[in-house]
């Protein structure tokens, strides 16, 4: 993890931290898919950590996609980076492919 990473408290989580971090939290969630190896997931990370910045009430996690194909199958995930709305344990919204800020913040704010 980047410093700026750190300092806007994304969290990398695992399939198995899941259920704790995000069905179980109270609030909003933004989970990022990614891999390491994608290059669109590496063109909206600067993006994700600036919504993160912007948003205190918003929870943000990363789930890298090679690592949890459980996940990926229960949502459906066929590409990455796919971004998943999580309110108070429940999908509300999904964006596939990499977005501008804007639409991010947009996405993040419905």
């Amino acid at each position: 993890m980047t410093n700026q990473t750190q300092l806007t408290s994304i969290r990398e989580i695992t399939s198995e931290q899941y259920e704790e971090e995000v069905i179980q939290f109270q609030g909003d969630v933004l989970v990022d898919f990614y891999a390491p190896w994608c290059g669109p997931c590496k063109m909206i990370a600067p993006v994700i950590e600036q919504i993160a910045l912007e948003n205190n009430a918003l929870k943000v996690v990363k789930v890298d996609a090679d690592n949890s194909q459980e996940l990926m199958a229960k949502y459906g995930i066929r590409g990455i980076p796919t971004l998943l709305l999580i309110k108070n344990g429940e999908q509300i919204a999904t964006n596939v492919g990499a977005a501008s800020v804007n639409k991010i913040r947009s996405f993040v704010n419905q």
